[in-house]
């Protein structure tokens, strides 16, 4: 994980973030004051960002909101104070309400972002400050430590290519808590494609079968907030198994972004999990990323060891395959 350290320092009222990645400062520099790339990090998993203005220069101003996987948004504002290109700048970070304003109510910090070389490619180095001991314990009581660790642990993601990070590779596993997982995999085609194929019965039963010999029997789509969706497969014959199904219901949706839902086995008493799907286009390929988040560990366990990924890369490769037609 690119994150090496996040330390607190009460006498120095500050918040202090370390992460080394293998590509020059100038890569993080472009991350950093590209707000479309920004968006990808800026929010942990699950609690993805959009900046509606990004005004990069001394002075200006960028808002943002970060978006749960229930559409709640948390909302922000940086005040620009100054640049130092390539080598980074500061900001007067802030809650904001739903107009961007600054919440006077919540405290404010001052962050220096810095960007240098090192033998292995670059640190990024974030420095909070804040005006009081108890400005700084209150944020950090709000879970800004793992927060802040988990969103800047998906540059490692950004910083390369798509391509080079991806392609190739297959569909990728990662375990990041007790409770979530996620799932990546790079699809040949366009995300405005990718997504279609998500939400379209008739093209999912064509790739969204698992391994060989499955059939879909049942795909019924929810495509607005609060509609429930349907699911299920059944062997060919000579196919061994038994038929099975999921349902759920739709918690947000921002196409062709983003989709969130609940998903249970149907038909049993097994807990239901809640599936954060995004996808980003880069050079005419997709990211595909989906967070999982497990009511605890022991389901997740149980779950992945079904041999999930393993029939998500059959239907992905199968997706790819239905795509170039």
């Amino acid at each position: 994980m690119p994150v090496t350290s996040v330390e607190t320092d009460t006498e120095a009222l500050t918040l202090t973030l370390v992460a080394d990645f293998p590509v020059g400062p100038e890569r993080l520099w472009a991350v950093f004051t590209d707000p479309r790339q920004l968006e990808r990090v800026w929010g942990p998993p699950g609690w993805p960002s959009t900046f509606d203005t990004f005004e990069f220069a001394p002075g200006g101003r960028a808002t943002y909101r970060m978006t749960s996987p229930t559409g709640e948004n948390a909302n922000g504002s940086w005040e620009f104070l100054s640049i130092d290109p390539p080598r980074g700048y500061e900001v007067v970070d802030s809650f904001a309400d739903e107009n961007g304003e600054p919440l006077e109510s919540m405290p404010a910090m001052r962050m220096a972002l810095t960007f240098e070389a090192t033998p292995e490619g670059s640190r990024l180095t974030s420095v909070s400050r804040f005006a009081s001991a108890e400005a700084l314990e209150q944020v950090v009581a709000m879970g800004v430590v793992d927060g802040s660790t988990l969103a800047m642990n998906q540059l490692d993601i950004v910083v390369q290519d798509l391509r080079d990070y991806a392609q190739g590779k297959g569909t990728q596993l990662e375990v990041l808590s007790d409770q979530h997982v996620r799932i990546t995999r790079l699809i040949d085609g366009p995300r405005d494609l990718v997504w279609r194929a998500h939400t379209d019965p008739d093209l999912m039963r064509r790739w969204l079968l698992g391994p060989d010999g499955w059939r879909m029997t049942v795909c019924e789509i929810g495509d607005t907030v609060g509609a429930t969706y349907r699911t299920a497969w059944a062997p060919k014959p000579g196919t061994e198994g038994e038929a099975f199904g999921f349902d759920g219901e739709v918690l947000y949706i921002e196409a062709p972004r983003r989709v969130v839902q609940t998903e249970r086995m149907s038909g049993t008493d097994f807990p239901s999990t809640k599936n954060d799907l995004s996808l980003y286009e880069e050079d005419g390929v997709t990211l595909l990323t989906l967070l999982i988040e497990y009511p605890d560990a022991a389901t997740r366990d149980m779950v992945l060891a079904t041999g999930m990924i393993g029939g998500m890369e059959d239907s992905y490769r199968r997706l790819e395959g239905v795509l170039v037609r």
